[in-house]
Order: C-alpha cells, then structure tokens, then sequence
C-alpha cells in the first residue's frame, strides 16, 4: 500500500500487539533471523506434507505441526515483546521441550500404538510435557480465557467425580486423562489440529502469498473506483474491500490490522466518526470469515466434524454472507444520508478496470481455487493447487518482464499455464520441477532474487500468522476429549432440549448466550468447537437441521469478537481509529444487526441457508420458500438499519424508528400472523414517510458534521 493513510504509526504498532503480541516483523537480531528461519521451515514441512513429498502418518503429521507451533511461539512472543534474556532462555527451552514431544510420536509410534491403554512411565512423563506446553503457549500467545476454560475441563476429567450429580461422572485415572488427552486423537491432536495441520495453515499461506502480491492493493483500487464516488463511498469501500479480504484470508481482527490501517483513516477524513468508522471495519472484516468461497478456518473444521463436502458448508452460507454484507453496506448508506457525506472526487479514485486489466493474474489462482472447492475436490488439494499457481504466478511475473518483446511473453505464459494444468494428471512434481526451474531463473534476472524474498518472506509470515489458529486448535483439543471421555455433553444437552420442548426461541437463545459469553476472551475456532459440541446435538434433537444448528453456533462465535465487553475486534480497530474499544463495540452492533437476525430467521426457515425443512417449505415448496424468505430478511434488515440510524429520506420521527423497529421484530418470527403484521407495519412506516417527506429536500451537511 503507497497511501499515507495506510502506514501504521508507532502507536497503532503498539496497541495492535496488545491484541496480538506476534504482530509486527521479525526482530532484526541474530535471535530474530533463527526464528524468521524456523518459520520458512514450519511452512516448508507443512507445504511437504500437504504435497505428499514427505509422507507420514497422520498422528505423526499432527505431532510435527504442533511442535513447530510450540518451538516457535515461545521465543517469538519473549524476542517480540522485549522479555529480558532469561526469561527469552526459558521460551527456548520450553519451545524446545514442545518439539522434542513431537520427536518422541515419531520416534515411538509403532510401539504407542501397540501400547494403547497402557501407557508407560515416559509416555504419561511426555504427555504431561505435552499438555503444559500447549497450556502456557496458548496463555502467551492468546491470554489466560482459553487456558483457564480447557483447564477446567481438564480438572473436570480429574476430580468431577466429587461433584454432586447430574455433573459428576464414575472417575478416571491420572495415567488415563493422559493417555487420552496427550496421545491418540481424541485430546490435543483431535480433528481441530488436524483441520489446522492440513487445510488451515495452507489457506493462511496461500492468502499471505496473494497479500505479498498485491491482491489487498488490487481489492482496494477496485472498490475505490466502484463504489468511492457514491454517497458514504470510503466506508462502503471498507464492506467491500473487507469482503473481498474474507475469500483469502480467515481472521477477522487480521482483516482489522490490514485493510482497516487504509480504510479507517479514509472513513475519518470524509466525515465518518471514528467509533462508527472503527465498526464499520469490526463488522466487515469479521464478516470474511462467513463469505465464501474460501471462509474462515471454522468451515473447514465444521465440514469436518459433519462429515460432508465442503461446499456443503459453502451453500448454507453463501445467502446469509450476502446479507450480512448488504446490510453493512444498507448501514453505512443510512448514516452518510443522515450526515450528509458525499463520496470522493472522480478524479481523485484509481479506475477499477485498470486495476483489473494491471493485476487480473491474481484472481486466477482465485478462480481455481472456487471451481475446484465447488466441483468436489477435497480443501486440502484445492489449497494445494491454488497456493501452486500463486507460487508460479509470482515467480512467472519476474521472469515475463525479463522478455524482450511481447510475443515470447505471450509464449511464456502459455507454456507456464500448460504445465500449471497438467498437475491435474501428472501430479504435484510438475509443478515442484517447474517451481525449481524459476527460482533458478529468478536468481540471474534483474528483480529476480527481490520477488524470491518477497516469496520467502510470505513462507515466515504465513507460518507466523498460523499460530493463535493452531495452537488454540491444540488446547480446545482438551475441551473435546472432555467431552468424549467423560460425556458431560450430554447434561448441558438435555438441559436445552428440556428448555426447548417449552420453548425453541429460549432454547436458541441460551445457545446464543453461551456464544457470546466463551467469545468473551477465546478465538472463534474454540468457540465454535466448544458450543457446536455441546449445543449441536441439542438442537438437532429439537428438529434443527444440522448443518443450521452448527452455522448457528459459527455466526454467534463471530459476533462474540464484536459483542462488548472483550470485543476483539473492535479493540484491534481501536488504535487505528483513536477511539474507545467499547465505543466501537456499540456502533459495530448496530451495523451487524443482520448477524444477529440471519441464524434465527434460519433455524426457523431452513431454507435461507439452503437446507430443506421448515413448514413454509412444506407449504409452498423449497425455492419459492428460499425467495420468500430472502425477501422477508432483507426487508426486516433494511427497517431495523433504518431504526437504529434514524434516516430514510429525511430523519426520522420518534414514532417512526419505532414503528420500523417493530415491524422488523414481527418479520423475524416464522408465524404467519406476524409475518401479515410485519408486512403491514412495514408498509405504514414506509408510506407515511415517504408522506411526510414528499416535499423535503434534505438540507446539504458538511463532511464531519
């Protein structure tokens, strides 16, 4: 990024690491460049594993990753945050300890399998390793809710014994909680670390590849140049640039510390007020990690769990990730009416077809990667090859510019892009001789060894960005091998289907609750895990498809990093804006309105997520009921946006945000008496205003006002 507004100052650097204490470069010490190394190795190994040029087993393969996690994460948080050398000694030792745990798997794998249930002296020694390492990493990287949370449940699996019933359970074995939790798949290297050693960390690398690229560039100059001109455009620039960020990358507060660094200051400069300006950058980077085609880590970790394909995940969110988006855009519309702030000069903007016809090249691997993920193919193969034209699109660039004239650049091309399609049915040492073959070349050609730093650089910050992700993936282990060995699922289960054959809507919104409440402090990987276990089946058993119930759950999880009083994402976008965290957090409710609204309406009406079942379906029939019920949410999306704003053509009275608000409410329910009662209020609320207003011209504003 070359605008000002985009550079980080030295405080918005340090506040960001409050929230992310990996944040920034490497230290330029003797310290900084082993760690930067070991990086460029933890993506190497990954990218090898996922290619099958080193094949191990899956445990094994889980093991690795994890020790490279725990190597790097300790003494990477000590270098970065200034700890003293002692302390810095400490982190090596302990990191060092973590991926001496992972040695010990490899080492002993044949014989642990051989052994298990009967674990000897040195495996509940190694385990015990093991599991603080995961503990204290997670505390250093992430903070203490996450440890605190699976370490309770740990101590459930020791002393829940001594509870009173319905909790306790029959009692377990110190050398058994191990064994369980330290070994085999069930604890730390359950499904959420192997989601996280496969198809997450490839996904990470494979947008750090792209951002390197200058796709975060090309997002922007295009949304610049669409919508930059309109009414309110810098903050409809941050919806779309912040969506267009959610198809390569699976962090919302990454999103926050990147594209917010741009469209924050943007949003200020024309008017908007920095707590609405930081919500609209909350809201809309959280939203990437519903809008597909490639989401956030959480759907890769749900097809998992669920067992179906991926794009199962992607059609259920694909209409409510619209929604979502279209009501930010709806908000922000509202708010520059009622502030009068018009767009940018025309002349001033970047023209989005030159962006397109100067940067196209990027959305290929792009492209690839959504036809592959829609036509069946598994995550882990469509990452693979689209980080393998991202690779080759990169280093290719280089060497076409090196061409003396425009027909062998034509040439080049093609023949690169007939090596990049021949993976398909001569496998990935192709395409490995082929990226050989321009390291080669880039190393002689004048920008060469530039573009061969730029690609080892995004190897060492794909792997540095992996890490919140993939060590809360190991610790929430432990909150799911509570669960399967103790079965204390069930109780919590039985307590929402008990509360649901009263009453579905409490049911839901306990469900709700909870969310919010564990996103008061954990990632949304964890959360997401820990509800979709517990309330999953809960919601199942009440008749909730079972694809909406754990898409139920991910949105909630979202909209925990926006819910005060943690708010993550709004304390990230805090020292960009230069405001108050929880003053952000209450603007970033108001514009996620749709978040709140979309997986209630769902539940109700399945269809919205593209799922069969629902009575409106039985009705009237499944598509019908899909184009009714889209219509009836972004109906009741528009009237709430225009009651919390305050604006619609002109301001609003009193009465009328009331009367907007509460047809609104009658829309989201799924009865038809108060779907004709929504319908009708929506329609007077519109009316009179419309009424009131016919001959209102609504008086200019200066920006800023």
């Amino acid at each position: 990024m070359t605008n000002a507004a985009s550079s980080p100052s030295k405080a918005d650097e340090a506040a960001a690491a409050i929230h992310d204490p990996t944040h920034g470069s490497f230290p330029l010490t003797r310290e900084g460049r082993v760690l930067f190394w070991i990086a460029v190795a933890f993506s190497l190994y990954q990218i090898g594993s996922a290619a099958h040029i080193i094949n191990l087993p899956s445990q094994v393969v889980r093991a690795f990753h994890l020790g490279f996690l725990v190597l790097l994460t300790f003494p990477l948080v000590a270098a970065m945050t200034g700890r003293a050398l002692p302390v810095r000694a400490v982190a090596w030792a302990l990191g060092a300890a973590g991926m001496a745990v992972a040695f010990y798997q490899w080492w002993e794998y044949v014989p642990l399998i051989q052994r298990t249930g009967f674990p000897l002296t040195r495996d509940i020694a190694v385990g015990v390793v093991a599991l603080i390492t995961v503990f204290i990493a997670a505390w250093v990287i992430m903070g203490p809710a996450l440890p605190i949370i699976s370490g309770l449940f740990l101590a459930y699996c020791l002393f829940g014994q001594y509870l009173p019933r319905p909790l306790n359970h029959r009692g377990y074995a110190f050398d058994q909680v191990i064994d369980h939790m330290a070994f085999g798949t069930e604890g730390i290297y359950g499904i959420p670390i192997y989601v996280s050693a496969t198809y997450i960390f490839l996904f990470i690398l494979f947008g750090s590849f792209l951002e390197r690229a200058g796709m975060i560039k090309l997002f922007t100059d295009v949304s610049l140049g669409w919508v930059g001109h309109a009414r309110g455009g810098a903050a409809k620039v941050s919806v779309i640039s912040s969506g267009m960020m959610g198809t390569i990358s699976g962090s919302g507060v990454a999103n926050v510390v990147t594209t917010g660094q741009f469209t924050i200051p943007l949003m200020k400069r024309f008017g908007y007020r920095p707590a609405f300006a930081g919500g609209v950058e909350a809201t809309s980077s959280m939203g990437g990690q519903i809008m597909p085609p490639v989401m956030g880590a959480v759907a890769f970790i749900m097809a998992e769990t669920l067992g179906i394909e991926y794009y199962e995940v992607v059609k259920a969110a694909i209409i409510p990730a619209i929604l979502y988006f279209a009501s930010a855009f709806w908000m922000v519309h509202l708010e520059a009416g009622k502030r009068g702030l018009m767009g940018l000069p025309r002349s001033e903007l970047p023209s989005p077809l030159r962006a397109l016809r100067e940067s196209w090249y990027l959305i290929l691997p792009l492209a690839a990667l959504v036809y592959l993920l829609f036509s069946g193919y598994t995550p882990l193969f469509a990452g693979t090859v689209g980080l393998s034209l991202t690779v080759l699109l990169i280093l290719g660039t280089t060497v076409a510019l090196g061409l003396p004239n425009t027909v062998l650049r034509y040439v080049f091309w093609i023949g690169l892009g007939v090596v990049a399609a021949s993976f398909f049915r001569l496998g990935i040492n192709v395409i490995l001789a082929a990226v050989v073959a321009l390291i080669l070349v880039n190393v002689f050609i004048a920008g060469g060894r530039d573009t061969l730093a730029a690609c080892r650089d995004s190897l060492a910050e794909g792997a540095k960005t992996a890490l919140p992700v993939g060590v809360a993936c190991a610790v929430v282990g432990v909150i799911i091998g509570t669960m399967t060995l103790t079965g204390v699922a069930n109780t919590f289960g039985q307590y929402i289907v008990s509360v649901g054959q009263t009453s579905l809507f409490l049911s839901l919104v306990l469900t709700m609750i909870t969310c919010l409440i564990l996103g008061m402090g954990i990632p949304t990987i964890p959360n997401y895990i820990i509800t979709s276990t517990i309330a999953g089946p809960a919601l199942l058993a009440l008749g909730v498809p079972l694809i909406v119930s754990h898409m139920f759950v991910f949105y909630f999880g979202i909209l925990a990093d926006l819910t005060p009083p943690v708010a993550l994402a709004c304390f990230a976008a805090a020292p960009i804006a230069r405001e108050s965290g929880l003053k952000i957090a209450m603007q970033a409710i108001k514009i996620a309105a749709a978040g709140f609204v979309i997986p209630f309406m769902a539940v109700y009406t399945p269809a919205l997520m593209l799922q069969d079942g629902g009575a409106l379906t039985q009705s009237i029939g499944f598509w019908p009921a899909v184009i009714y019920i889209v219509f009836k949410t972004g109906l009741s999306i528009m009237l709430w946006g225009v009651a919390v704003i305050g604006y619609l053509r002109a301001d609003l009275a009193i009465w009328e945000r009331l009367l907007a608000a509460a047809a609104a409410f009658t829309l989201i329910a799924a009865l038809p008496a108060t779907d004709e009662i929504g319908f009708a209020l929506a329609a007077a609320m519109i009316g009179l205003h419309w009424w009131r207003t016919r001959e209102q011209v609504p008086p200019a504003r200066e920006a800023g006002e």
